[in-house]
């Protein structure tokens, strides 16, 4: 083999190859999106945040709900008729508080209905867009998530507590203007779920969970299950699409080194004795 021929074989697998794949990867998603939404008659919308892996270096990029994210989602919804349904499938860890507040406004104002589609997970951010929705959908083994707000690495019910239990006289000023900040982000995200849900569920109902998802009840990572969200009120449907599953597996997990999961991805069907 001729270094020419070697060197572009090493050009091509380091650059031209990866490139391709994503490519060809992102055709597939598209067309899958195309089939669900015929399927359902309406805007089909996908944020879905896994890792993902820089192609030269193969160094995993972790991600999040951010204000591109939000300005997309904005504009497809912009570009979708107003007696046009919205399915909008989110798998996401959460993400910047912001962006996800214009998500969730833009999809309650959405005249049509609109379906949030819950493959895995939707934490935080995440379950405040699915808040959000005329209609929850997940997968009977998916999770929300507690919406209570996050000051850097601590939860802004805890700080509040730590105050009001230590005393305002037995802590630094930094940590009371941390309280005070916490506070009103508590009262900022209560009042805010509160305008999410009063339309379906009325005022008193709305209060009661815009308290009890902000009010650092669980840790902000404790996974709110179906069977969860049905004790607390919250109508909750498992009827998810088998096409989003399809969608969400062309969005493969960066593994580091091999996979850590292994089996035979085919449906089995139980043998009649």
């Amino acid at each position: 083999m001729s270094s020419d021929l070697l060197f572009f074989l090493l050009f091509f697998l380091l650059f031209l190859y990866p490139e391709m794949s994503m490519r060809m990867r992102i055709i597939k998603r598209l067309k899958c999106i195309k089939e669900i939404e015929k399927e359902r008659k309406s805007r089909v919308i996908a944020m879905i945040h896994r890792q993902e892996v820089l192609s030269l270096f193969g160094i995993p990029i972790y991600k999040f709900i951010t204000i591109e994210d939000s300005e997309e989602i904005l504009r497809a919804i912009r570009l979708t008729p107003e007696d046009m349904p919205i399915d909008l499938i989110i798998h996401t860890p959460g993400g910047l508080a912001l962006a996800a507040e214009q998500i969730a406004i833009a999809l309650k104002e959405h005249k049509a209905e609109t379906r949030v589609i819950v493959p895995h997970y939707a934490m935080s951010g995440g379950t405040l867009i699915a808040l959000a929705a005329d209609k929850i959908i997940m997968d009977k083994n998916a999770v929300l998530g507690p919406v209570d707000p996050q000051l850097g690495q601590y939860p802004a019910p805890s700080i509040v507590k730590t105050v009001e239990e230590k005393g305002k006289d037995k802590v630094e000023d930094k940590t009371l203007i941390l309280a005070d900040i916490a506070k009103k982000a508590i009262n900022q995200v209560q009042n805010f779920v509160y305008y999410l849900l009063k339309d379906k569920y009325g005022e008193e109902k709305a209060k009661e969970l815009a308290k009890i998802l902000t009010e650092g009840r669980w840790t902000h990572d404790y996974p709110l299950t179906v069977s969860k969200l049905k004790e607390l009120g919250i109508e909750v449907s498992t009827d998810v699409p088998k096409k989003v599953y399809k969608l969400l597996e062309l969005y493969p997990q960066a593994g580091r080194n091999r996979p850590s999961v292994y089996y035979i991805p085919t449906p089995y069907k139980k043998e009649k004795s």
